[in-house]
């Protein structure tokens, strides 16, 4: 595998992003692709976009690898989804320094409970557990998280 360049998604990529995210979200064994969950996450793109989202892909020479959405004013990483043809291959820890070179200090985020390999991830990876939450629009429970920089002591 070639290393995916990083970049701002273009308007033209939001249905092949939103198939990407599908399937990811699919490999997690928490849903099943469908068309309505498809045109559900197009029309969310659109509308997270509208509400501040910065959108950004790994671009695998013309392949979309995966996707990243990040609410910068709110130092939240709301997304981070990688096809499962790329998964394994540290595309994800590339997409998080990415993300910690974006917010620096400080990185809020939120995972499914039943998501364990993710938000273990994020764990290694620093995150600092907060809370559990209902998702009230989809039922889910969720996991919070937060890195702070860590700060050299003396």
């Amino acid at each position: 595998m070639s290393h995916p360049m990083i970049r701002p998604a273009r308007a033209d990529e939001y249905d092949e992003v939103a198939r990407v995210w599908m399937e990811s979200w699919v490999s997690t064994g928490l849903a099943e692709a469908s068309d309505f969950l498809l045109a559900n996450l197009r029309a969310r793109i659109r509308r997270e976009i509208e509400d501040g989202w910065s959108l950004f892909v790994a671009d695998d020479d013309g392949t979309i690898a995966a996707m990243l959405a990040l609410h910068l004013p709110r130092l939240y990483l709301d997304m981070l989804f990688v096809a499962p043809a790329y998964q394994g291959q540290s595309l994800g820890r590339q997409l998080l320094a990415f993300t910690r070179a974006q917010m620096p200090d400080e990185i809020y985020l939120r995972c499914v409970r039943e998501n364990e390999k993710a938000w273990r991830w994020y764990e290694r990876e620093g995150f600092v557990f907060q809370k559990e939450e209902v998702e009230p629009s989809n039922g889910f429970v969720m996991k919070y998280y937060r890195w702070k920089r860590q700060r050299p002591t003396g």
